[in-house]
């Protein structure tokens, strides 16, 4: 299971799950500053999913454009997630290679 996060929108964070380059859930909130609800996205739709952390086998992430800031912290939690779960990391262009719906 793919694990992907765009957060090129600086108050608006999606985190999608899928396999084969197809997403098979989408979840997103809207918060003033949308980075503090990345972390909480990413285990509600696991656990939605009954997946744990475990379950992932890479992470793709929106590298833009965007919003600065919010791609910096996309790009930190996919690595540090990636890191820690031994797991590799992509970045995608957002517009064209990421596709959420």
């Amino acid at each position: 299971m793919i694990l992907r996060i765009n957060t090129s929108d600086r108050k608006k964070i999606e985190v999608g799950l899928g396999r084969n380059g197809e997403v098979s859930t989408l979840k997103s909130a809207e918060n003033e500053f949308g980075s503090q609800v990345l972390l909480e996205l990413i285990t509600e739709i696991l656990r939605e999913n009954k997946l744990e952390f475990s379950d992932l086998s890479g992470i793709e992430v929106a590298k833009g454009p965007g919003s600065y800031t919010g791609l910096k912290v996309g790009a930190s939690v996919a690595n540090a997630l990636g890191f820690g779960l031994g797991i590799k990391v992509n970045g995608k262009d957002s517009e064209t290679e990421l596709k959420y719906s």
